[in-house]
Formats: C-alpha cells, structure tokens, sequence
C-alpha cells in the first residue's frame, strides 16, 4: 500500500466507524462482518469498539472465493437449510441489543456464472433464517452500520485502466474522501453533514405530501406515500434513543413508499451488483404497487430471481432522494457498489420498507406494517434512477405540485 498516510487514515477510518457508525456504548456486543482480505482494518475496529468499552467483538469473516465454490458445488439442501445454531446465534444478537458492523468490499462479479437459481435458493433461504435479525435492524432496534474497505479485484472495477496496486490506492481514496476521513475532525465533520441532511429531511416532514411524481428520459412514475411516513437523512436513532449512521458514505434523505400505489414505469440509470452479478439496463413497469413487466440488458436472469425471491420483492420499500452533485455523483466514478453508487444517484429499493419510515411503525407488527402500505419481503435491494435529467414533483392530497427536484437538483 503507497497511498500517503494510509496506516494512519485507516486508523481514523476505525475510529470514526465505531464512535459514529454504530455509537459503542460501554458494555455492548458489536458483531464485524468483514472480509479475510481486509483483516488489518477487523483489528483496528475491535480494538476501537473495545476501547470504548464493548463487551465483546463478535468478528464473522468472508471470503469470496470460499463463497463461491459453495454456491457452485454444494449439495442442494446445503444451500436451502440454514443450521439452527446459525440462527440462534442471530437470535442471541437480537435479544442482547447487539450493533451491526457490515464491511462491504467484495468483488462486484465473483459469482459471475454461478446458477442463478442456486444463489436465489440460498439467498432466499438466509433471509428467513434471519427474519429476526432483519426485523430489527430494520426497525432499528439495534444499531448497524454499512461501510466499506478497498480489495484488489473490487478496484480493478473501478478502475481497470490501473495496475492491481494502484487502483486499490485509488479506490481506498475514494473511500477516505466520501467517508471525510481527510478531514482535520471527521467527527465534526459527520455531525455537520447530519444536520444538514436532517434539515431536508424535516422540510419534506412537514410536508406530508401524498405522492411523488417521477419524470426522466425512460422514466414517468408516480410513488404514493403513505399517512404518516418519515423522513430521514444521515443519522438514525436506535430504540435505546442512541444515534447511529446506517450508511457511510451517505447523501440521502429517504421514506418509505406507499406500495400499494405505485404506477407508471421507470428505468435504471447505473449498473447493480447484486448477488455477485452485475446488472445494468433496468426498466420496470408498476401497476398498482407491483411489477408487471421488467427488463435489462445485463443480467435479466438473475434480476428474475431477486423479483421472484417472494411477493414484497415486486414492490418497492424505499425512495431516497440524493442530488445529482453529490460529492459522488461529481467524482464521475461508478463503483459498482450500491453503497457508494446509491448516493451518487436518486434511488428506490425493492424489498422490505424499513418500520422506523413510519411514525410509531416500530411498534407495529408485520400486518400493522402492511395494512399502513409498507412493503414486506425478506429483501431489500437498492437500483439507482436519478440522473441530471430527472425532476420531481411532491403532490398534496389536494392535487397541488410543489417542485422538489429539477435537472437531478434540489428545486
């Protein structure tokens, strides 16, 4: 690694993930999903997590290669029976309010070839082992947070023009500027950026608007929102009242959808990686909440499997809103990572909506959830459709429009 201060930096990267992405409170179980590849970072973080008092570091390790042989050779009930100790270990997480630490930084195409039906079949059924898990993460009953690390064969995605060792500086930089790491107090600097989301997303509270009206080259959708719905941007609150940050990167304000008023078609405006595949060229057509008709250029096999994972996987659980400058956005660099390429770019998500979109839906059951609009599923899969093209309108419940977004900007 030659990249200028890198040991240093990544040390701040650790600290900022801990004290600012998941807030560690004396006395709690964080558990780190990371990658084998970026075991230098895994230390610095559980070192960080217990200097601010943790009471243990649950460290889950992942390795690509290892994932897809797996996935490619098998036997079939190995793939669809998850073992019981895997989800009382979940459980066990849940009933001691443990914080979520995800590392992203796989290989955006290293299942690229694996039968499709088989990454569905597992995938499928990891998310109802884990149905516990999910719940509460998204109904932030714990604390997670998603971030990244730089591995050789993800930069050479993102940038195939350099050499192995320069593209993972590249990338590494990349993940240093969007998280602010190079700033004097990137604390400071996250709470600052906090707010700021926080105002949009209290302007859009106030609001209430019944419905949002997309339009762009491919694109004129109309999203209802449902009575009720919140809006959120950088910092989220976990039931014990602490604050954390879901995402970082982050340049979103989001809700939650109506699903069951969902009409008109649109169109993916940046690639996917989803399930080790990259998927590119996306349209969908809705009808009442549902996808009636889809398509895309790369990919449509597995793009199949996600829609057909279950019902709530043909609706939406999410729109977020992310100007067409955002700092990522103006990098010009596609990162073939929906952390990053998200909040480059408006998005939606297939899947579940989060319960905390709700005012009091973190109360609520599943069939309350439901019965208000909010779309159930055992996924959750972000595409991005924003462009410098895109406006949209808020719609009142009287029918009045007031502009929200004009050539991909903030009206």
């Amino acid at each position: 690694m030659s990249l200028e201060n890198f040991n240093k930096n990544l040390n701040k990267y650790a600290e900022l993930i801990t004290k600012v992405g998941v807030n560690v409170q004396k006395g709690q179980t964080i558990v780190l999903n990371i990658s084998v590849e970026q075991a230098p970072l895994a230390r610095l973080i559980t070192a960080s997590a217990y200097a601010l008092g943790a009471a243990e570091v649950v460290v889950q390790w992942s390795d690509d290669t290892i994932q897809r042989e797996f996935l490619a050779h098998a036997q079939t009930e190995r793939l669809t029976e998850v073992p019981q100790y895997k989800v009382d270990q979940a459980d066990d997480w849940v009933e001691k309010g443990a914080s979520r630490i995800s590392v992203v930084s796989a290989d955006p195409s290293a299942l690229a070839g694996i039968d499709s039906s088989r990454i569905a079949s597992y995938q499928a059924a990891v998310g109802k082992a884990m149905i516990n898990l999910r719940k509460a993460s998204q109904a932030n009953k714990i604390s997670w947070t998603v971030v990244a690390a730089a591995s050789p064969a993800w930069a050479k995605q993102v940038f195939p023009k350099l050499d192995e060792e320069e593209a993972t500086d590249a990338l590494w930089d990349q993940i240093f500027k969007t998280t602010r790491i190079y700033e004097e107090d990137p604390i400071k600097a996250w709470q600052t950026h906090d707010e700021t989301l926080r105002t949009k997303a209290e302007y859009l509270n106030e609001e209430q608007f019944d419905a949002l009206h997309y339009t762009a080259p491919g694109t004129d959708l109309t999203i209802g929102l449902p009575k009720n719905h919140n809006w959120e941007g950088a910092g989220s609150f976990n039931s014990r009242g602490e604050e954390f940050m879901a995402n970082m990167p982050t340049e979103e304000v989001f809700t939650a959808p109506d699903s069951r008023r969902i009409n008109g078609y649109i169109s993916s405006t940046k690639p996917l990686s989803y399930a080790g595949t990259i998927i590119s060229g996306m349209k969908f057509t809705f009808e009442n909440g549902k996808v009636t008709d889809f398509s895309a250029e790369q990919g449509q096999e597995v793009l199949a499997s996600l829609l057909d994972i279950d019902e709530g996987a043909r609706s939406l659980g999410e729109v977020a809103l992310v100007p067409h400058h955002s700092p990522i956005s103006s990098s010009g660099i596609i990162f073939f990572n929906t952390l990053f390429d998200e909040n480059a770019s408006n998005h939606l998500a297939l899947g579940s909506a989060y319960a905390f979109s709700l005012n009091g839906g973190t109360e609520m059951s599943e069939e309350e959830l439901a019965q208000a609009g909010l779309n159930r599923s055992q996924t959750h899969v972000d595409f991005m459709v924003g462009s410098g093209e895109m406006s949209i309108d808020g719609i009142r419940e009287d029918g009045s429009r007031v502009p929200i977004f004009r050539n991909g900007e903030w009206a």
